[in-house]
């Protein structure tokens, strides 16, 4: 993807826009930021519309030494970006790339190393707290959280029935050898300690649980049903995967004299999703949970963290793959519950859509991951409305346009448009596709108006709604014929 599609998808974990070089203590907090995550990019001369505004050719070097010596004077340990100019639109921009470091954590020398660290999450940069830097502490060492020691824990005082069980059923005893290869434990001045790893696949830690809901609708006002579940994670997935079957739908199909019954959603895509949350969340947070929700559209898993520090969505879903809790996935592997390593989200997708399914929705939202199954829409009666129409109100009650769009033209001109529908179409031309929210923060309007000109926009015949899922967005209309 070239920098100007980049620029068009908006602000990221990778990407800060400025139209000028903002407050010095906003560089370099963007600079550590970008340097303790996945890297990005910090591109001087676009504004919050995403429009390129560009820089001043004579101030160009100015910049560069501006920003090299904030990055030199404020950040520690040495940050090396490369800084370089693009011609966008017949403009020029500068261009400041960091690259993930690899002696995190990366902070602000006038805050200090146990409050001068920032992460980049979503679009913005926030401050870490302490666990965020013992975490970035550990990256340094290449060790993850479930590799560390536990010693508040024997492992005497364990009931390792529940592992020993799983690993039995494969004809693979589970002892004291076993146990020291996986990390599992390990020996220190003649002790033996357990490991976080093996405490969270006891689920023996307070927050390892995973909670499922149903509601009425497709949104959570009205529960139907909820579960939380504990114990081992072995046990939560089964008994997550059951719950979620329970609610969705199962239908028969007879092929010659047998009977085979599939649920609406593949199996093998909700475990396969099921397993990445328990084996890739972050257990350091001790606030949150894996959440499950099913709706009357979509089947929802939340899990808590982001992605790894090394990824984007990009890398995920081109099939990278990084290990946050190295123990856990390994045990998971030994087990058989991971295939091989990053080619789950393919083998969701792929499942989905040999169900004639829609892929599912995998995102990165702020500091979790959240996946979305569409749910197929049941069948309907000859003569039912589609779903898609039903949140328009009666045709009766619909303004109706001077001539069926049907038959007619799209319009081309847009000189008799209001200024804000005409500065609408004019960013709906260079993005392709438009929200709601995306309009209002463009026109800096609210709700109520921008939804009046969306409507106008689609009677006269200029745009039209379209759906995935639960999100509603708009495209330029295309030509129709009768």
């Amino acid at each position: 993807m070239n920098l100007l599609e980049l620029i068009q998808q908006g602000e990221s974990k990778t990407l800060e826009l400025k139209s000028r070089l903002p407050q010095h203590d906003q560089v370099a907090k963007t600079i550590v930021a970008f340097a303790n995550t996945s890297g990005g990019k910090l591109v001087l001369g676009v504004d919050d519309q995403r429009q390129v505004t560009g820089v001043a050719e004579d101030d160009l070097f100015t910049l560069q030494d501006q920003i090299a010596s904030i990055i030199h004077d404020r950040c520690t340990p040495a940050i090396l970006p490369e800084i370089y100019t693009a011609h966008l639109q017949g403009k020029l921009v500068l261009v400041v790339e960091v690259f993930r470091g690899n002696l995190p954590p990366y902070y602000l020398k006038s805050e200090g190393r146990n409050h001068g660290v920032y992460l980049r999450i979503g679009a913005s940069n926030r401050k870490a707290d302490f666990d965020h830097v013992l975490e970035l502490e550990r990256q340094r060492r290449n060790q993850s959280f479930d590799e560390e020691i536990c010693r508040e824990q024997t492992l005497q005082s364990l009931d390792l029935g529940p592992l020993e069980r799983r690993f039995s059923a494969l004809g693979k005893p589970l002892d004291q050898e076993k146990l020291k290869n996986l990390k599992l434990i390990q020996q220190e001045q003649g002790t033996t300690w357990t490991t976080q790893g093996l405490l969270i696949l006891l689920g023996l830690q307070a927050h390892v649980v995973t909670k499922c809901a149903r509601f009425k609708g497709t949104d959570m006002s009205v529960f139907l049903d909820r579960k939380e579940y504990t114990g081992d994670l072995f046990t939560q997935l089964e008994q997550a995967e059951a719950f979620i079957k329970n609610h969705i739908h199962l239908r028969g199909e007879i092929k010659g004299l047998q009977r085979t019954d599939t649920y609406e959603i593949p199996e093998t895509a909700l475990r396969e999703a099921l397993t990445n949350a328990l084996v890739h969340r972050d257990y350091t947070n001790q606030g949150r949970d894996i959440k499950v929700g099913i709706y009357d559209d979509i089947v929802n898993i939340v899990s808590p963290g982001g992605l790894p520090n090394t990824l984007t969505m990009e890398t995920l879903l081109d099939g990278r793959s990084e290990i946050r809790n190295r123990i856990i996935a390994r045990v998971f592997k030994e087990l058989g519950y991971i295939e091989q390593w990053g080619s789950g989200i393919q083998r969701i997708k792929s499942a989905c859509r040999a169900a004639g399914l829609s892929e599912p929705r995998i995102r990165e939202k702020g500091d979790f991951v959240d996946v979305e199954f569409y749910r197929p829409e049941p069948d309907r009666p000859t003569g039912a409305p589609d779903t898609a129409e039903l949140d328009q109100p009666p045709e009766e009650e619909r303004p109706i346009p001077p001539d069926s769009a049907r038959f007619r033209p799209i319009p081309t001109d847009w000189s008799a448009l209001h200024p804000d529908e005409r500065q609408l179409m004019e960013h709906l031309s260079q993005v392709g596709t438009l929200t709601r929210k995306d309009a209002a923060a463009l026109l800096q309007a609210g709700e109520t108006k921008v939804k009046a000109l969306f409507n106008a926009l689609i009677n006269n015949g200029y745009i039209e709604r379209m759906r995935q899922g639960r999100a509603t967005y708009y495209v330029k209309a295309k030509e129709k014929s009768e």
